[in-house]
């Protein structure tokens, strides 16, 4: 599966085959997708330089198999590195999410209670199996700034609304919002800890590997087409265009594993990394696009409604690349560089 070779060492430990199979099948429950997560965590390294490879090849190869169980452990391995980096005890066969969106209306505060522990009060939107996991790493405002905190979600006060997500993408991967009234919460990291530290930027990277990811699987439908009809110069065109695609975009992911595993020869030892973060999801982004749009019109409408598989892969990867905003995150790539620099031109 990996192919470019900009991937650093720690990549090639991975054998993606391998990954793939034991990923599940796609139709899976959420349990067990939760179930693949938790077996991952025990082969896969946590995220840090020196294993961005490993982990970015990883979670494409599960999104090659299946997209709604990526989607399902990438936040889960993300959390674990998260309480790593922070010093904080991972309970026994936990299960965990990362609930960091913010929306127009929906406020989550923390505040001490008489005792000195963290109460949350308030509803977090955008908060993917809270029915199903047991726990989530979620930020909350503390005065002017953002804090972040470890929620046992199977306490009083938690109230998930999975009945608002209407989604045809990711049907049973739920991502409604979350009313916590009163719900204990243990600090991870000072406040504005979460958000500046490198390894936010590295876990949008690795939601990227999971878009790529997804793409292959959808890719080898279009190969597999290609090959039942070889006098379609047509389904050539189309597989052409798609190769060189998922090229530039593994070219991105491989380059940014790179250099976070700081194997880039001359390459600045202090980069910004939420640049190399955006520009690299965007260039996945742009790639993922190009191949839904050109795999869906160029095999027509029988595999979409008559191949189950093939339709969930489609709504799901779909439903998953709108995590980048499109327009609003390429106008941000284009304000870091006013603002700081960051290109060599």
């Amino acid at each position: 599966m990996l192919r470019s070779p900009a991937w650093p060492p720690s990549a090639a430990a991975v054998r993606t085959a391998d990954v793939e199979a034991s990923a599940g099948r796609p139709g899976a429950t959420p349990t067990e997708r939760l179930t693949v997560a938790r077996t991952l965590a025990s082969t896969t390294p946590l995220l840090t330089a020196g294993t961005a490879g490993a982990v970015l090849a990883t979670l494409a190869a599960v999104a090659a198999a299946d997209v709604a169980t990526a989607r399902t452990v990438e936040p889960h391995l993300d959390a674990l590195g998260i309480l790593a980096q922070a010093g904080v005890a991972v309970p026994d066969d936990s299960t965990w999410g990362v609930f960091a969106a913010e929306a127009p209306g929906l406020r989550l505060e923390a505040t001490r209670d008489s005792s000195g522990g963290v109460r949350l009060h308030g509803v977090k939107p955008w908060c993917s199996l809270a029915s199903t996991l047991s726990h989530a790493l979620v930020t909350a405002h503390v005065g002017d700034e953002r804090q972040l905190f470890a929620v046992d979600l199977r306490q009083p006060g938690v109230t998930v609304h999975d009945e608002s997500w209407v989604a045809r993408g990711m049907p049973d991967v739920p991502s409604g919002p979350v009313e916590l009234d009163g719900v204990a919460a243990e600090p991870v990291g000072d406040p504005g800890w979460y958000l500046t530290r490198p390894g936010f930027a590295w876990g949008g990277i690795g939601v990227a590997a999971c878009w790529w990811g997804g793409a292959v699987g959808l890719a080898r439908l279009l190969r597999s087409t290609a090959a039942a009809r070889p006098a379609s110069e047509l389904l050539q065109e189309a597989l052409g265009a798609t190769v060189l695609d998922l090229a530039d975009a593994e070219d991105a992911l491989a380059t940014a594993a790179a250099r976070i595993d700081g194997t880039v020869p001359g390459a600045d030892t202090d980069p910004d990394w939420s640049l190399l973060a955006q520009v690299t999801r965007s260039r996945v982004r742009r790639a993922v696009d190009a191949v839904l749009q050109r795999v869906v019109s160029t095999v027509g409408p029988t595999p979409l409604t008559r191949d189950a598989e093939v339709a969930a892969r489609v709504a799901d990867l779909g439903l998953y690349v709108l995590q980048d905003h499109g327009a609003r995150d390429t106008a941000r790539v284009g304000r870091i560089v006013l603002e700081r620099g960051g290109v060599a031109w």
